[in-house]
Protein backbone atom coordinates (compact mmCIF):
# COMPACT_ATOMS: atom_id res chain seq x y z
CA UNK A 1 0.00 0.00 0.00
CA UNK A 2 0.88 3.58 -0.54
CA UNK A 3 1.25 6.16 2.67
CA UNK A 4 2.24 9.98 1.87
CA UNK A 5 3.84 11.71 4.41
CA UNK A 6 4.79 15.34 4.85
CA UNK A 7 8.61 16.06 6.36
CA UNK A 8 10.07 18.53 7.83
CA UNK A 9 14.00 18.22 7.11
CA UNK A 10 16.72 20.36 8.68
CA UNK A 11 18.58 22.40 5.43
CA UNK A 12 22.16 20.12 5.76
CA UNK A 13 23.69 17.69 4.14
CA UNK A 14 22.65 14.07 4.50
CA UNK A 15 19.30 14.73 5.86
CA UNK A 16 17.34 12.90 3.23
CA UNK A 17 19.79 9.96 3.10
CA UNK A 18 18.79 9.87 7.08
CA UNK A 19 15.28 9.33 5.94
CA UNK A 20 16.27 7.12 2.87
CA UNK A 21 17.70 5.02 4.96
CA UNK A 22 14.85 4.44 7.51
CA UNK A 23 12.44 4.08 4.75
CA UNK A 24 14.73 1.22 2.52
CA UNK A 25 15.67 -0.41 5.88
CA UNK A 26 12.03 -1.41 5.85
CA UNK A 27 11.43 -2.14 2.26
CA UNK A 28 9.97 0.53 1.62
CA UNK A 29 9.73 1.96 -1.66
CA UNK A 30 9.38 6.25 -2.78
CA UNK A 31 7.35 6.23 -5.37
CA UNK A 32 6.86 9.97 -5.47
CA UNK A 33 8.97 12.90 -4.14
CA UNK A 34 8.93 16.43 -3.96
CA UNK A 35 11.03 19.60 -2.48
CA UNK A 36 11.22 22.99 -3.73
CA UNK A 37 13.75 25.14 -2.32
CA UNK A 38 12.39 28.57 -3.84
CA UNK A 39 9.22 27.59 -1.71
CA UNK A 40 10.82 26.38 1.31
CA UNK A 41 13.80 25.01 2.85
CA UNK A 42 12.76 21.94 5.10
CA UNK A 43 9.11 20.16 3.47
CA UNK A 44 9.96 17.76 1.87
CA UNK A 45 6.64 15.49 0.91
CA UNK A 46 7.58 11.32 0.04
CA UNK A 47 5.19 8.86 -1.06
CA UNK A 48 6.09 5.46 -0.05
CA UNK A 49 4.81 2.15 -0.87
CA UNK A 50 5.49 -1.10 1.66
CA UNK A 51 3.11 -3.15 3.72
CA UNK A 52 1.34 -1.91 6.25
CA UNK A 53 3.00 -3.09 9.41
CA UNK A 54 6.52 -1.40 7.69
CA UNK A 55 4.39 2.00 6.98
CA UNK A 56 3.91 2.37 10.48
CA UNK A 57 7.73 1.33 11.16
CA UNK A 58 8.53 3.94 9.15
CA UNK A 59 6.17 6.51 10.19
CA UNK A 60 7.74 6.03 13.40
CA UNK A 61 11.34 6.25 13.08
CA UNK A 62 10.74 9.50 10.99
CA UNK A 63 8.73 11.01 13.63
CA UNK A 64 11.43 9.75 16.48
CA UNK A 65 14.23 11.47 14.41
CA UNK A 66 11.91 14.65 14.46
CA UNK A 67 11.41 14.65 10.74
CA UNK A 68 7.28 14.41 10.49
CA UNK A 69 5.03 17.62 11.28
CA UNK A 70 3.12 17.21 14.23
CA UNK A 71 -0.33 17.14 13.96
CA UNK A 72 -0.91 18.41 17.96
CA UNK A 73 1.35 21.35 17.10
CA UNK A 74 -1.02 24.36 16.31
CA UNK A 75 1.93 27.38 15.64
CA UNK A 76 0.85 30.87 15.27
CA UNK A 77 2.41 32.64 12.08
CA UNK A 78 2.92 36.35 12.22
CA UNK A 79 4.13 38.88 9.84
CA UNK A 80 5.55 42.44 11.50
CA UNK A 81 7.39 45.18 10.63
CA UNK A 82 10.19 46.98 13.16
CA UNK A 83 11.06 50.07 12.59
CA UNK A 84 14.84 50.55 14.16
CA UNK A 85 17.04 53.50 15.17
CA UNK A 86 19.64 53.23 12.07
CA UNK A 87 22.55 52.63 14.45
CA UNK A 88 24.84 49.55 15.39
CA UNK A 89 23.65 46.57 17.22
CA UNK A 90 19.82 48.12 17.67
CA UNK A 91 18.38 44.71 16.35
CA UNK A 92 20.27 43.00 19.28
CA UNK A 93 17.34 43.55 21.44
CA UNK A 94 14.57 42.37 19.08
CA UNK A 95 16.59 39.07 18.59
CA UNK A 96 17.18 38.76 22.44
CA UNK A 97 13.27 38.52 22.75
CA UNK A 98 12.71 36.25 19.74
CA UNK A 99 15.42 33.85 21.24
CA UNK A 100 13.90 33.82 24.86
CA UNK A 101 10.45 32.71 23.65
CA UNK A 102 12.11 30.11 21.04
CA UNK A 103 10.27 32.05 18.51
CA UNK A 104 11.82 31.18 14.56
CA UNK A 105 12.74 33.92 11.93
CA UNK A 106 11.67 32.72 8.68
CA UNK A 107 12.08 35.80 6.69
CA UNK A 108 14.03 39.01 7.14
CA UNK A 109 14.40 41.93 5.31
CA UNK A 110 15.98 45.73 6.05
CA UNK A 111 17.51 48.23 4.16
CA UNK A 112 18.60 51.52 5.49
CA UNK A 113 17.07 53.83 3.42
CA UNK A 114 18.97 57.56 4.54
CA UNK A 115 15.94 58.67 7.14
CA UNK A 116 18.08 57.60 10.19
CA UNK A 117 15.89 54.43 10.78
CA UNK A 118 15.64 51.22 9.38
CA UNK A 119 12.15 49.18 8.53
CA UNK A 120 13.33 45.60 9.48
CA UNK A 121 10.23 43.43 7.81
CA UNK A 122 10.08 39.47 9.66
CA UNK A 123 7.95 36.20 9.09
CA UNK A 124 7.62 34.83 12.45
CA UNK A 125 7.12 30.93 13.55
CA UNK A 126 5.94 31.10 16.85
CA UNK A 127 5.71 27.45 18.10
CA UNK A 128 3.54 28.23 21.47
CA UNK A 129 0.76 30.68 20.50
CA UNK A 130 0.32 31.62 24.04
CA UNK A 131 3.70 33.69 23.35
CA UNK A 132 1.95 35.68 20.64
CA UNK A 133 0.92 38.58 22.90
CA UNK A 134 4.01 38.56 25.13
CA UNK A 135 6.91 38.55 22.27
CA UNK A 136 4.64 41.37 20.56
CA UNK A 137 4.31 43.72 24.13
CA UNK A 138 7.93 42.84 24.60
CA UNK A 139 9.16 44.59 21.12
CA UNK A 140 6.50 46.94 21.76
CA UNK A 141 8.62 48.35 24.65
CA UNK A 142 11.48 48.57 22.36
CA UNK A 143 10.62 49.95 18.91
CA UNK A 144 7.35 50.51 16.44
CA UNK A 145 5.76 47.06 15.65
CA UNK A 146 3.86 47.01 12.45
CA UNK A 147 1.44 43.42 12.02
CA UNK A 148 1.28 42.52 8.87
CA UNK A 149 -0.82 39.73 7.54
CA UNK A 150 0.99 37.02 5.56
CA UNK A 151 1.44 37.68 2.19
CA UNK A 152 2.49 34.84 -0.38
CA UNK A 153 3.91 37.01 -3.12
CA UNK A 154 6.92 37.41 -0.76
CA UNK A 155 10.06 35.51 -2.50
CA UNK A 156 12.49 34.04 0.83
CA UNK A 157 9.71 31.48 3.33
CA UNK A 158 10.24 29.20 5.45
CA UNK A 159 8.72 25.33 5.17
CA UNK A 160 6.16 25.89 8.19
CA UNK A 161 5.33 29.40 6.77
CA UNK A 162 4.53 28.76 3.68
CA UNK A 163 3.37 25.11 3.76
CA UNK A 164 1.37 24.80 7.10
CA UNK A 165 0.18 28.60 6.74
CA UNK A 166 -1.32 27.87 3.68
CA UNK A 167 -2.92 24.83 5.53
CA UNK A 168 -4.20 26.62 8.31
CA UNK A 169 -5.74 29.37 6.05
CA UNK A 170 -7.84 26.59 4.37
CA UNK A 171 -8.52 24.81 7.97
CA UNK A 172 -10.05 28.26 8.98
CA UNK A 173 -11.79 28.64 6.28
CA UNK A 174 -13.61 25.33 6.10
CA UNK A 175 -12.76 23.96 9.99
CA UNK A 176 -10.92 21.05 8.78
CA UNK A 177 -9.71 18.54 10.71
CA UNK A 178 -5.74 17.37 11.39
CA UNK A 179 -6.02 14.46 8.62
CA UNK A 180 -8.00 16.53 6.24
CA UNK A 181 -5.89 19.13 5.99
CA UNK A 182 -2.65 16.92 5.96
CA UNK A 183 -4.23 15.65 2.66
CA UNK A 184 -5.16 18.53 1.15
CA UNK A 185 -1.99 20.07 1.64
CA UNK A 186 -0.57 16.60 0.05
CA UNK A 187 -2.50 17.14 -3.04
CA UNK A 188 -1.87 20.53 -3.34
CA UNK A 189 1.75 20.07 -3.39
CA UNK A 190 1.10 17.34 -6.19
CA UNK A 191 -0.69 19.70 -7.95
CA UNK A 192 1.97 22.50 -7.78
CA UNK A 193 4.76 19.52 -9.16
CA UNK A 194 2.76 19.01 -12.04
CA UNK A 195 2.30 22.27 -13.26
CA UNK A 196 5.93 23.37 -12.21
CA UNK A 197 7.01 20.86 -14.72
CA UNK A 198 5.41 23.08 -17.19
CA UNK A 199 7.25 25.99 -15.51
CA UNK A 200 4.17 27.97 -13.77
CA UNK A 201 4.41 29.56 -10.49
CA UNK A 202 3.88 27.26 -7.15
CA UNK A 203 2.94 30.55 -5.80
CA UNK A 204 -0.34 31.01 -8.63
CA UNK A 205 -0.94 27.29 -8.04
CA UNK A 206 -1.48 27.54 -3.73
CA UNK A 207 -3.43 30.75 -4.76
CA UNK A 208 -5.68 29.04 -6.91
CA UNK A 209 -6.16 26.57 -4.34
CA UNK A 210 -6.88 29.13 -2.16
CA UNK A 211 -9.26 30.79 -4.02
CA UNK A 212 -11.37 27.61 -4.63
CA UNK A 213 -11.88 26.65 -1.04
CA UNK A 214 -12.39 30.78 -0.44
CA UNK A 215 -15.00 31.07 -2.95
CA UNK A 216 -17.14 27.50 -2.68
CA UNK A 217 -17.14 28.79 0.92
CA UNK A 218 -17.98 32.55 0.64
CA UNK A 219 -21.44 31.44 -1.09
CA UNK A 220 -23.22 29.12 1.72
CA UNK A 221 -25.64 29.90 4.52
CA UNK A 222 -27.18 33.41 3.43
CA UNK A 223 -24.80 33.90 0.56
CA UNK A 224 -25.80 30.63 -1.15
CA UNK A 225 -27.76 33.08 -3.86
CA UNK A 226 -28.27 31.03 -6.98
CA UNK A 227 -29.97 32.29 -10.44
CA UNK A 228 -33.33 30.81 -10.67
CA UNK A 229 -35.59 30.74 -13.60
CA UNK A 230 -38.59 28.39 -14.39
CA UNK A 231 -40.65 27.50 -17.66
CA UNK A 232 -43.14 25.28 -19.40
CA UNK A 233 -41.09 23.13 -21.43
CA UNK A 234 -44.51 20.88 -22.71
CA UNK A 235 -47.77 21.15 -21.86
CA UNK A 236 -47.60 18.71 -18.48
CA UNK A 237 -43.94 19.69 -17.67
CA UNK A 238 -42.51 23.21 -15.77
CA UNK A 239 -38.84 23.21 -15.55
CA UNK A 240 -36.97 25.25 -12.99
CA UNK A 241 -33.27 25.87 -13.44
CA UNK A 242 -31.18 27.21 -10.26
CA UNK A 243 -27.52 27.92 -11.31
CA UNK A 244 -25.35 28.39 -8.07
CA UNK A 245 -22.00 30.33 -8.30
CA UNK A 246 -20.07 27.17 -7.52
CA UNK A 247 -20.96 23.98 -9.24
CA UNK A 248 -23.52 22.03 -11.97
CA UNK A 249 -26.89 23.48 -13.08
CA UNK A 250 -29.88 21.73 -10.92
CA UNK A 251 -33.10 21.06 -13.40
CA UNK A 252 -36.04 20.05 -11.72
CA UNK A 253 -39.38 18.90 -13.93
CA UNK A 254 -42.38 19.32 -12.34
CA UNK A 255 -45.82 17.71 -13.68
CA UNK A 256 -47.85 18.48 -10.69
CA UNK A 257 -46.98 15.44 -9.09
CA UNK A 258 -43.15 13.87 -9.43
CA UNK A 259 -40.32 15.69 -9.32
CA UNK A 260 -37.13 14.50 -11.75
CA UNK A 261 -34.21 16.01 -10.91
CA UNK A 262 -31.35 16.33 -13.95
CA UNK A 263 -27.87 16.97 -11.32
CA UNK A 264 -27.86 18.53 -7.95
CA UNK A 265 -24.56 20.26 -7.40
CA UNK A 266 -22.00 20.42 -5.14
CA UNK A 267 -22.36 18.53 -1.47
CA UNK A 268 -21.27 21.75 0.18
CA UNK A 269 -24.66 23.40 -0.38
CA UNK A 270 -26.54 20.19 1.02
CA UNK A 271 -28.68 22.47 3.50
CA UNK A 272 -28.81 25.58 1.37
CA UNK A 273 -30.44 23.72 -1.34
CA UNK A 274 -32.64 21.72 0.66
CA UNK A 275 -34.09 25.20 2.54
CA UNK A 276 -34.45 26.63 -1.00
CA UNK A 277 -36.38 23.88 -2.64
CA UNK A 278 -39.00 23.37 0.58
CA UNK A 279 -39.60 27.45 -0.34
CA UNK A 280 -40.03 26.52 -4.37
CA UNK A 281 -41.83 23.57 -4.09
CA UNK A 282 -45.02 23.35 -1.59
CA UNK A 283 -44.79 19.84 0.32
CA UNK A 284 -41.14 19.09 -1.09
CA UNK A 285 -40.27 16.55 1.52
CA UNK A 286 -43.42 14.54 0.71
CA UNK A 287 -43.27 14.51 -2.98
CA UNK A 288 -41.93 11.99 -4.92
CA UNK A 289 -38.39 12.75 -6.21
CA UNK A 290 -36.26 11.08 -9.07
CA UNK A 291 -32.54 12.12 -9.74
CA UNK A 292 -30.79 11.81 -13.03
CA UNK A 293 -26.79 12.25 -13.05
CA UNK A 294 -25.37 13.33 -16.46
CA UNK A 295 -22.44 12.16 -14.98
CA UNK A 296 -20.09 11.20 -12.59
CA UNK A 297 -18.17 14.57 -11.31
CA UNK A 298 -18.49 15.76 -7.77
CA UNK A 299 -20.14 18.77 -8.46
CA UNK A 300 -23.74 17.12 -9.64
CA UNK A 301 -24.67 14.94 -7.72
CA UNK A 302 -24.62 17.00 -4.10
CA UNK A 303 -28.58 15.87 -3.12
CA UNK A 304 -28.13 12.45 -4.01
CA UNK A 305 -28.71 10.84 -0.85
CA UNK A 306 -32.11 12.28 -0.60
CA UNK A 307 -33.38 10.65 -3.77
CA UNK A 308 -35.01 6.75 -3.65
CA UNK A 309 -34.29 6.49 -7.15
CA UNK A 310 -31.30 7.70 -9.40
CA UNK A 311 -30.44 7.03 -12.98
CA UNK A 312 -27.21 6.67 -14.61
CA UNK A 313 -25.43 5.24 -17.19
CA UNK A 314 -23.74 1.40 -16.61
CA UNK A 315 -20.09 3.37 -16.32
CA UNK A 316 -21.20 6.35 -14.13
CA UNK A 317 -22.67 3.35 -11.62
CA UNK A 318 -19.23 1.53 -11.83
CA UNK A 319 -17.47 5.17 -11.21
CA UNK A 320 -19.14 5.40 -8.11
CA UNK A 321 -19.03 1.94 -7.23
CA UNK A 322 -15.13 2.60 -7.65
CA UNK A 323 -15.21 4.78 -5.10
CA UNK A 324 -17.21 2.88 -2.41
CA UNK A 325 -14.21 0.09 -3.28
CA UNK A 326 -11.77 2.81 -2.20
CA UNK A 327 -10.51 2.97 -5.23
CA UNK A 328 -9.77 5.88 -7.77
CA UNK A 329 -12.61 6.76 -9.98
CA UNK A 330 -12.45 7.39 -13.59
CA UNK A 331 -11.05 10.69 -13.17
CA UNK A 332 -8.45 10.07 -10.38
CA UNK A 333 -7.20 7.49 -12.48
CA UNK A 334 -6.00 10.33 -14.81
CA UNK A 335 -2.70 11.78 -12.93
CA UNK A 336 -3.21 14.56 -14.23
CA UNK A 337 -6.71 15.24 -12.41
CA UNK A 338 -6.55 13.03 -9.55
CA UNK A 339 -4.69 15.43 -7.24
CA UNK A 340 -7.53 17.91 -7.80
CA UNK A 341 -10.17 15.09 -7.19
CA UNK A 342 -8.55 14.41 -3.57
CA UNK A 343 -8.39 17.87 -3.31
CA UNK A 344 -12.10 19.21 -4.26
CA UNK A 345 -13.72 15.82 -2.37
CA UNK A 346 -12.25 17.32 0.96
CA UNK A 347 -13.11 21.08 0.25
CA UNK A 348 -16.31 20.15 -1.08
CA UNK A 349 -16.96 17.65 1.93
CA UNK A 350 -18.30 15.05 -0.51
CA UNK A 351 -19.09 11.54 0.50
CA UNK A 352 -19.14 8.41 -1.66
CA UNK A 353 -22.28 7.70 -3.11
CA UNK A 354 -24.93 4.98 -1.63
CA UNK A 355 -25.59 2.46 -5.01
CA UNK A 356 -28.53 1.05 -3.72
CA UNK A 357 -30.82 3.75 -5.11
CA UNK A 358 -28.83 3.25 -8.63
CA UNK A 359 -30.73 2.49 -11.75
CA UNK A 360 -28.63 2.01 -14.76
CA UNK A 361 -29.92 3.57 -18.17
CA UNK A 362 -28.01 1.67 -20.30
CA UNK A 363 -24.81 0.45 -21.41
CA UNK A 364 -22.29 1.88 -23.88
CA UNK A 365 -20.45 -1.41 -25.85
CA UNK A 366 -19.15 0.74 -28.93
CA UNK A 367 -16.20 3.36 -29.29
CA UNK A 368 -18.70 5.46 -31.29
CA UNK A 369 -18.62 9.57 -30.43
CA UNK A 370 -22.25 9.46 -28.82
CA UNK A 371 -23.97 6.12 -28.63
CA UNK A 372 -27.73 4.93 -28.01
CA UNK A 373 -28.19 3.24 -24.55
CA UNK A 374 -31.52 3.38 -23.95
CA UNK A 375 -35.22 5.62 -23.15
CA UNK A 376 -36.90 7.13 -20.27
CA UNK A 377 -40.36 9.10 -19.82
CA UNK A 378 -41.13 11.62 -17.77
CA UNK A 379 -44.89 12.59 -18.03
CA UNK A 380 -45.26 13.50 -21.55
CA UNK A 381 -41.56 13.83 -22.43
CA UNK A 382 -39.95 11.07 -23.96
CA UNK A 383 -36.11 10.66 -23.88
CA UNK A 384 -34.01 9.05 -26.08
CA UNK A 385 -30.58 8.49 -24.06
CA UNK A 386 -27.18 8.48 -25.46
CA UNK A 387 -23.50 8.53 -23.58
CA UNK A 388 -19.96 10.18 -24.86
CA UNK A 389 -17.09 8.25 -25.47
CA UNK A 390 -15.88 9.86 -22.17
CA UNK A 391 -14.29 13.01 -23.88
CA UNK A 392 -15.21 14.79 -20.70
CA UNK A 393 -15.52 11.71 -18.50
CA UNK A 394 -16.67 8.32 -18.71
CA UNK A 395 -20.22 7.45 -18.08
CA UNK A 396 -20.98 10.90 -19.82
CA UNK A 397 -24.33 11.04 -20.75
CA UNK A 398 -27.29 13.14 -22.76
CA UNK A 399 -31.05 12.76 -22.96
CA UNK A 400 -33.03 14.28 -25.55
CA UNK A 401 -36.82 14.71 -26.21
CA UNK A 402 -37.32 14.48 -30.10
CA UNK A 403 -41.05 15.51 -29.78
CA UNK A 404 -40.57 18.83 -27.39
CA UNK A 405 -37.23 19.68 -28.75
CA UNK A 406 -35.28 19.79 -25.35
CA UNK A 407 -31.98 18.54 -24.35
CA UNK A 408 -29.45 18.27 -21.48
CA UNK A 409 -26.34 17.98 -21.99
CA UNK A 410 -24.55 18.02 -18.99
CA UNK A 411 -20.68 19.18 -19.31
CA UNK A 412 -20.75 17.69 -22.99
CA UNK A 413 -21.59 21.27 -24.07
CA UNK A 414 -21.77 24.26 -21.43
CA UNK A 415 -22.87 27.76 -21.86
CA UNK A 416 -19.75 30.00 -21.19
CA UNK A 417 -20.96 33.57 -22.85
CA UNK A 418 -23.57 32.89 -20.43
CA UNK A 419 -21.46 32.68 -16.89
CA UNK A 420 -22.03 35.74 -14.63
CA UNK A 421 -18.58 36.86 -13.59
CA UNK A 422 -18.73 34.84 -9.99
CA UNK A 423 -19.30 31.85 -12.46
CA UNK A 424 -16.86 32.53 -14.53
CA UNK A 425 -14.36 32.79 -11.77
CA UNK A 426 -14.75 29.90 -10.29
CA UNK A 427 -15.13 28.05 -13.70
CA UNK A 428 -11.29 29.39 -14.55
CA UNK A 429 -9.81 27.13 -11.69
CA UNK A 430 -10.27 23.23 -12.40
CA UNK A 431 -8.87 23.91 -16.07
CA UNK A 432 -5.65 25.35 -14.80
CA UNK A 433 -5.38 22.79 -11.71
CA UNK A 434 -6.30 20.11 -14.22
CA UNK A 435 -4.48 21.33 -16.92
CA UNK A 436 -7.90 20.38 -18.86
CA UNK A 437 -11.80 19.67 -17.17
CA UNK A 438 -11.53 16.86 -20.13
CA UNK A 439 -9.81 13.40 -20.24
CA UNK A 440 -9.88 13.58 -24.09
CA UNK A 441 -10.45 17.20 -25.40
CA UNK A 442 -10.74 16.09 -28.85
CA UNK A 443 -12.99 13.55 -28.42
CA UNK A 444 -15.06 16.19 -26.01
CA UNK A 445 -14.52 18.88 -29.19
CA UNK A 446 -16.30 15.97 -31.51
CA UNK A 447 -18.81 14.97 -29.19
CA UNK A 448 -19.86 18.93 -28.28
CA UNK A 449 -19.89 20.05 -32.24
CA UNK A 450 -21.88 16.86 -32.67
CA UNK A 451 -24.41 18.21 -30.16
CA UNK A 452 -24.30 21.53 -31.60
CA UNK A 453 -25.23 20.35 -35.54
CA UNK A 454 -27.95 17.77 -34.17
CA UNK A 455 -30.04 20.16 -32.22
CA UNK A 456 -31.01 23.42 -34.38
CA UNK A 457 -33.64 25.05 -32.77
CA UNK A 458 -33.45 23.38 -29.53
CA UNK A 459 -33.67 24.11 -26.03
CA UNK A 460 -30.29 23.74 -24.65
CA UNK A 461 -30.08 22.92 -20.97
CA UNK A 462 -26.55 22.73 -20.17
CA UNK A 463 -24.18 21.11 -16.99
CA UNK A 464 -23.42 24.94 -16.18
CA UNK A 465 -24.57 27.97 -17.51
CA UNK A 466 -28.08 29.22 -18.42
CA UNK A 467 -30.66 27.48 -20.52
CA UNK A 468 -30.70 28.28 -24.13
CA UNK A 469 -32.40 27.56 -27.86
CA UNK A 470 -29.47 26.36 -29.87
CA UNK A 471 -29.48 28.75 -33.30
CA UNK A 472 -27.17 28.58 -36.26
CA UNK A 473 -25.10 31.39 -35.15
CA UNK A 474 -24.10 30.76 -31.94
CA UNK A 475 -21.05 28.53 -32.38
CA UNK A 476 -18.59 31.59 -31.54
CA UNK A 477 -20.95 32.36 -28.06
CA UNK A 478 -21.11 28.39 -26.67
CA UNK A 479 -18.26 25.87 -26.49
CA UNK A 480 -17.19 23.21 -24.13
CA UNK A 481 -14.51 24.26 -21.08
CA UNK A 482 -11.33 23.35 -22.38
Amino acid sequence: MRKNFITTMPDKAGAFLKASQIIYAHNGNITRVNYNKALDIHTLFLEIDADEAALKEIEDELAEIGYLISSEKNNAFLVIELTLVDVPGSILPVLEILQSLAVNISYMSSKSNQTGYQHFKMGLLIENPKNTKILLDGLGRICDVKIWDYDVTEKPLDNTVFYLGFANKVRNILELNQEEVNNLTIAANQIMQLLDEKNESPLKTFDYIGRFAQMLHSYQGDHFMPHITSQKISPQVSMTVIEPNCGSNTYILDDGKELLFVDCGFMAYKEEMLALLDKLFSDFSNRKKKLVLTHGDIDHCGLAEIFQEIYVSKNTYHNFELENQGLPNFREQNPLHEPYCHLSKIISAYKPLDLKPMIILGEKTDKQSMTYIGEMDFSDLHFLIFEGNGGHVKGETIFKCLEHRIIFTGDNWVNIRGFSPAQRQFNELAPYLMQSVNMDSKEASRLRLLLEESTKGYLVCPGHGPVFTNGIDRRKELSFVE
